[in-house]
C-alpha cells in the first residue's frame, strides 16, 4: 500500500476554507481507507490581493480538523484578474512547492506517491520532477486541456502559433513522463488520439475519474442548512433553479432571452450566484419587465443542497464558446450536486460523454433558444416520467459519490509502474 499520498492542487486553499470539493473529499476518504494524505496548495487567494494566512515564510501546515488531514500552504504572490501577476503566481507555486516538498519530507517523511492536479500545467511539471527526486510515482490529473482551451476560447491564438506549439510540446512531455494520467472528462484519450500522441502515450496509463459529489456531506448539509425563501417554498410555482457564476462567459443574457419566451405564469427562474455581469442583468430585468426571473444573490455552498432539492428543475446553463472542447466530455461540479438533489436536470450545453444523457436524468438541448419548449414539456410531463428522471438522477449521484470515486483513485495510485 502506498500509504503517504501527497495531493498537489494550487487552488485547494478554498477547499480547506469551505470544507469541501474534489481533493478535500478524496483526502477524507483516503484517510478513512488507511492512507495518510497531505494536500499542498498556494497561500494566495485566487483572484484576490490577499492570503489565507498572513506573515508566512515558505510554507505553513494547517489541519482540516473535520477530516483530520493536513493542508500545506505554500507561499506565492497575490494577484487580481488573469494578467501577468497570475502567471507569476503560478511560477511562484511551481518553484516554492518543490522547495516545500523537500523541507516537508525532512520533517515528516517522503511520500509514497504524488498526485498532482492541474488547473495549470506547472503543478504537474513540479510533481513529476519532485517524484523523480524522491524515487516515487507521480499521477498527473488533467482537469483543463492546456493549451487546447486557449485555442478554443481565444480569437488570437491558433494551433500554429509558436507559443501554442511550444505549450503543446510541454503538454506531451507531461503526459509521457507521468506514471499515470487521470482525466476528469471521459474523452481524454480521444484528445490524445486527435493530437496523434497515441504511440507515445499508451491507453493503459490513461484513466477517467469524473468530478462528483460527497453524498454524506450533501445530505448532512441539506438537513442542517435551510434557505428561507418565499419563491423557493411556494408550491404554486414551477421553480427552474440556476446556481453558479454570473460572468460574461456564463452568458446569462441568453437565459433572459429564453425566459421572455416562457408564457406559463407559474414558471420562475430563480438565479443564485454573483459575478461582474449580475448588476447589468438585474437592470435588464427591470427595464424589460422580465417578471419570471429573480436574482437571489450570492449563496454559501453549504446551502446549495437545500436549494437544488427544493427546485422543480435544475438548470445547467453555460456558454457554448469553446464548444470544440466539450466533445471530450463535461464534468462541471454543479451537475453532480443536481444529481444528488434527485430532481430532473435541464441542460443547454452540447457536450460529448454527457452524464445527464447517459443516466437519462433530464433533458438536454443544444442551445438556450430551445429552453422554453423543453420547460413546457417537463412542466406538462406526467408523474411517471418525472419520477423516472428523479430516480435516474439519484442513481447518477450514487455512481459519482466521492466515496466510490476514491476507490477508483486508489486503484490508480496503487498501480505498479
Amino acid at each position: 500500500m502506498n500509504k503517504r499520498v501527497w495531493i498537489w492542487n494550487h487552488y485547494a486553499g478554498s477547499m480547506y476554507e469551505e470544507q469541501g470539493g474534489r481533493h478535500y473529499a478524496f483526502a477524507k476518504y483516503l484517510r478513512q481507507a488507511g492512507y495518510e494524505p497531505v494536500v499542498f496548495c498556494c497561500n494566495a487567494r485566487h483572484g484576490k490581493a490577499e492570503t489565507y494566512f498572513p506573515d508566512m515564510d515558505l510554507w505553513q501546515e494547517h489541519e482540516a480538523e473535520e477530516i483530520g488531514v493536513p493542508f500545506v500552504f505554500v507561499q506565492g504572490r497575490t494577484y487580481g484578474g488573469n494578467g501577468a501577476q497570475r502567471v507569476l503566481n503560478m511560477v511562484d507555486f511551481y518553484q516554492n512547492v518543490k522547495k516545500t516538498a523537500r523541507a516537508y519530507a525532512k520533517a515528516r517523511g517522503k511520500p509514497d506517491v504524488i498526485y498532482a492536479s492541474s488547473v495549470h500545467p506547472l503543478t504537474l511539471v513540479a510533481g513529476i520532477q519532485t517524484a523523480k527526486h524522491f524515487g516515487v510515482r507521480c499521477v498527473c490529473e488533467v482537469r483543463d486541456l492546456w493549451p487546447e482551451s486557449i485555442v478554443a476560447y481565444s480569437n488570437r491564438f491558433t494551433r500554429e502559433n509558436p507559443l501554442i506549439r511550444l505549450l503543446y510540446r510541454g503538454e506531451k512531455w507531461i503526459y509521457q513522463r507521468a506514471d499515470a494520467l487521470i482525466f476528469t472528462m471521459e474523452g481524454g484519450y480521444d484528445y490524445i488520439t486527435e493530437r496523434g500522441w497515441e504511440r507515445a502515450i499508451p491507453r493503459s496509463k490513461v484513466h477517467c475519474i469524473n468530478n462528483g459529489v460527497d453524498l454524506e456531506q450533501f445530505r448532512e448539509h441539506r438537513a442542517r442548512f435551510r434557505v428561507e425563501d418565499a419563491d423557493l417554498q411556494d408550491p404554486a410555482l414551477f421553480k427552474v433553479v440556476y446556481i453558479g457564476s454570473i460572468r460574461r462567459v456564463n452568458q446569462l443574457g441568453a437565459l433572459l432571452d429564453a425566459a421572455k419566451q416562457v408564457t406559463d405564469p407559474t414558471v420562475r427562474f430563480l438565479v443564485w450566484g454573483d459575478g461582474d455581469q449580475r448588476a447589468a442583468l438585474e437592470r435588464r430585468v427591470q427595464e424589460e419587465g422580465i417578471t419570471n426571473v429573480i436574482f437571489k444573490g450570492k449563496v454559501e455552498k453549504k446551502y446549495i443542497p437545500d436549494i437544488v432539492t427544493k427546485a422543480d428543475l435544475n438548470l445547467i446553463h453555460g456558454s457554448n464558446d469553446g464548444r470544440s472542447l466539450l466533445r471530450f466530455g463535461i464534468s462541471t461540479n454543479k451537475m453532480f450536486d443536481c444529481f444528488a438533489a434527485g430532481k430532473p436536470i435541464l441542460m443547454d450545453i452540447a457536450a460529448g460523454y454527457n452524464p445527464v444523457e447517459q443516466f437519462h436524468a433530464g433533458v438536454c438541448v443544444d442551445c438556450p433558444e430551445a429552453l422554453p419548449q423543453a420547460i413546457a414539456g417537463l412542466r406538462q410531463a406526467d408523474g411517471d416520467v418525472l419520477g423516472s428522471l428523479c430516480r435516474n438522477a439519484e442513481h447518477a449521484a450514487e455512481a459519482y459519490d466521492y466515496r466510490q470515486l476514491t476507490e477508483r483513485l486508489i486503484k490508480v495510485l496503487e498501480k505498479e509502474r
